[in-house]
């Protein structure tokens, strides 16, 4: 059973905006930054509940779906750690609960024995099939804006994500 936090009578991060603004000065980059970071921990709560029942958390899941996404069906654990914008260590970790679970498995490649490749298992591929359909039955737990509200933010969040690629 989830405790849930307590609805309070204001918005929080609007209150630490004013209390900003009067002591410390202008609070556009506090409040937006603060948003982010609320708006992620809640869309990843309802994300990490929606693929539970297939004993994954979000993190797992987009492995699987990259490696989904993937031509031959394996990808270099340090393509998945560079794709999914994640630390080596990370990667390492998801891989070894994914193949703990069955879901996915590893062999090293055949062309360069250095490196590890990691690919679905047919376990693998249903519980994706599965997850995908409970995180498109929650619209990815974006639906309380509208496609082109969803468009806007993808865009101008782009900016921000995409100081760590190269477009």
């Amino acid at each position: 059973m989830t405790t849930m936090t307590p609805r309070i009578a204001f918005d929080p991060i609007e209150r630490a905006g004013e209390l900003w603004g009067e002591r410390i000065g202008d609070a556009g980059a506090m409040r937006l930054a603060t948003s982010i970071m609320r708006v992620q921990q809640l869309v990843l709560a309802s994300l990490d509940a929606a693929v539970k029942p297939f004993g994954i958390t979000f993190a797992r899941y987009e492995v699987l779906v990259l490696l989904s996404f993937s031509r031959t069906g394996s990808l270099p654990l340090s393509k998945v750690g560079e794709r999914l914008m994640v630390h080596p260590t990370s990667v390492t970790n998801l891989v070894d609960r994914l193949e703990a679970q069955g879901l996915v498995a590893r062999a090293t490649d055949a062309s360069d024995r250095r490196r590890i490749l990691a690919s679905l298992t047919p376990q693998g591929r249903r519980v994706l099939k599965r997850a995908t359909a409970a995180l498109t039955d929650i619209e990815f737990a974006v639906g309380t804006l509208d496609a082109d509200d969803q468009e806007k933010a993808y865009e101008l969040l782009r900016g921000l994500r995409s100081t760590d690629f190269e477009s």
